[in-house]
């Protein structure tokens, strides 16, 4: 399936892409307490998914928003990554299917955890599961004791991603301008 709202490209074919990358540097107080939602759910860590799960993961809920980057690597590269000590990916299930998944990892800044992907299932966009599978994964984050957790989105992300990161506590801290050349999809 294309991606459904790519950006007009420049005039060298290639899309233009802000990236906005946040921070939290306390966990927040505050914040107001989401309610489960009222499905049967459970969220599993798979701890040791095969490349062909992750990708399925990711292709799904990446592919209507440009995600492209994991795309891009091979089976080889994206085993290392998704087997490391230091990658921990959870998966969110409604009614017994995949709705979401969140990858945090530990592996490029001491003290920090980065949450390098999330996101929800198209099917289930729409029912609140954001919100509340976030705030799971953040409090998730902050038990591992680190200084900081950072994410970053871009503008080929959802268009409420960044306002549920920065209403979830994160801190924008800097955006970069970045051209990308599309792929072919599969």
């Amino acid at each position: 399936m294309p991606i459904k709202r790519p950006p007009p490209p420049t005039a060298t074919g290639k899309w233009p892409v802000t990236i906005t990358f946040l921070e939290m540097r306390e966990k927040a107080a505050a914040r107001a307490v989401l309610p489960p939602p009222a499905l049967p759910h459970a969220i599993i860590r798979a701890e040791q998914p095969t490349v062909s799960f992750y990708r399925y993961l990711y292709n799904t809920v990446g592919r209507d928003w440009g995600w492209i980057d994991r795309k891009r690597i091979s089976d080889t590269e994206l085993e290392q990554i998704i087997s490391a000590e230091t990658t921990e990916i959870y998966v969110l299930y409604i009614r017994g299917v995949p709705a979401g998944f969140v990858e945090l990892n530990a592996a490029d800044q001491p003290d920090t955890v980065d949450v390098g992907y999330f996101g929800i299932m198209p099917e289930f966009i729409g029912m609140r599961l954001g919100p509340w599978f976030l705030h799971w994964a953040i409090d998730l984050a902050w038990m591992k004791g680190p200084e900081r957790l950072t994410v970053n989105t871009c503008t080929l992300d959802h268009p409420k991603a960044l306002p549920m990161y920065q209403r979830a506590g994160f801190e924008p801290i800097y955006q970069r301008e970045i051209e990308i050349d599309p792929i072919a999809e599969d």
